[in-house]
């Protein structure tokens, strides 16, 4: 049964990794009142992705008022792509050596204990290896396509290997097995890659670490040209009413990329948030921006600490949803204990209320549906 946690959010309880898996670390959920009545009267609801605790996350708001909470594991969950159709919303999830792709198996009209409108089954896998798969998309030929981040590529499955490339950044010289620019972010615009963003311009084996100040990069997919320079770790860039959008991480900005200035000049932030900014959606006048609580031992010395003491604020986990015509936060969803990293976010139009199914327990093994049968 659903469990209440110590704010009122009712949250599902995740699967067990295994029968002798340890007591899950505590984590509390906290949010800014009013948050489930937004999320209904949008009539939307948010996934959201955890590489550190390996989850998947789904929030919505039950019928009785309360935010709604479903986690499920998948390892090393990162970049999500929801793919809209006529059957509604679909979900893509990068994994540690999959992509998993989850279809609703509800009708419309149908709940789950009177509750759930949606159940995000996973019905297809591409098995890729572990090659660190970050943000993800769809081509119009329906195929994902994924930031390889281990081979500095982008690339899509492939039936034989583990994948094939299909573009690399002008300035990495060969595909090969190094993380040498820490490509990570994906701009897809009407079924075809348009942006992607990397760390630095390196090419050698994990030389964007030393470049994680102002080294970062948004590139243009069709030229290889760069229009945007001097960034600190961007991540997460998206296009959004004919304005590309992305999140400069290391500097905990929302920002947009203003096409008439000078690379070097061109990043335009609109609000400062109070982590390391990564994971972005977007829904009408409103941007859902996923912050981190950062790991000092990689991430320290970025600007993000000097932001943060300017304005007396400690680091947080969650989510921030910004009103784009103000720069202000309207409200927020805060993560606290062992729980400390989020990865992207998903918009999930039409849907108040979703649940998922996962691998490590056994309801996925009864949880049966099938199709009509034709005449």
């Amino acid at each position: 049964m659903p469990e209440r946690n110590t704010y009122g959010i009712e949250a599902q309880p995740a699967e067990p990794l295994s029968p002798a898996s340890q007591p899950t670390p505590e984590v509390r959920y906290s949010a800014s009142p009013g948050l489930a009545a937004f999320l209904a009267q949008q009539d939307v609801s948010l996934a959201f992705s955890s590489y550190q605790s390996g989850k998947l996350y789904l929030l919505g708001s039950h019928p009785d008022g309360r935010l709604h909470v479903n986690e499920r594991f998948f390892q090393k969950a990162m970049g999500i792509c929801v793919q809209h159709s006529g059957t509604g919303p679909s979900i893509l999830l990068a994994t540690l050596f999959q992509i998993l792709w989850f279809e609703n198996a509800l009708n419309p009209g149908e709940r789950i204990n009177h509750q759930q409108d949606a159940c995000f089954v996973p019905r297809r896998s591409f098995v890729t290896g572990a090659l660190d798969a970050h943000d993800i998309g769809v081509l119009e030929d329906g195929r994902p396509v994924f930031v390889n981040t281990l081979y500095n590529c982008l690339a899509v499955p492939s039936e034989r290997h583990s994948f094939k490339p299909v573009w690399k950044p002008p300035f990495i010289s060969r595909i090969i097995r190094e993380d040498r620019c820490h490509l990570n972010g994906l701009a897809m615009e009407a079924g075809r890659p348009a942006y992607v963003t990397a760390v630095s311009r390196s090419d050698t084996i994990d030389g964007w670490r030393d470049r994680r100040s102002d080294g970062g990069v948004v590139i243009e997919v069709a030229t290889g040209r760069i229009v945007a320079e001097g960034l600190s770790m961007p991540h997460s860039p998206r296009l959004h009413r004919g304005r590309l959008w992305v999140l400069n991480s290391g500097t905990g900005e929302l920002g947009w990329i203003d096409s008439n200035a000078t690379p070097a000049e061109a990043f335009r932030p609109l609000v400062f948030c109070p982590g390391f900014a990564r994971g972005l959606a977007f829904h009408g006048n409103y941007a859902v921006v996923g912050l981190s609580r950062p790991r000092y031992e990689r991430f320290e010395g970025l600007a993000l600490d000097q932001r943060l003491a300017e304005v007396d604020s400690e680091p947080w986990c969650g989510l921030q949803i910004v009103d784009l015509a103000t720069g202000t936060c309207v409200h927020w969803f805060r993560i606290d204990g062992a729980v400390t990293e989020l990865y992207d976010i998903g918009l999930l139009a039409g849907i108040v209320c979703p649940m998922a199914l996962g691998f490590a327990k056994d309801e996925i093994l009864n949880f049966l549906t099938h199709e009509p049968l034709e005449d």
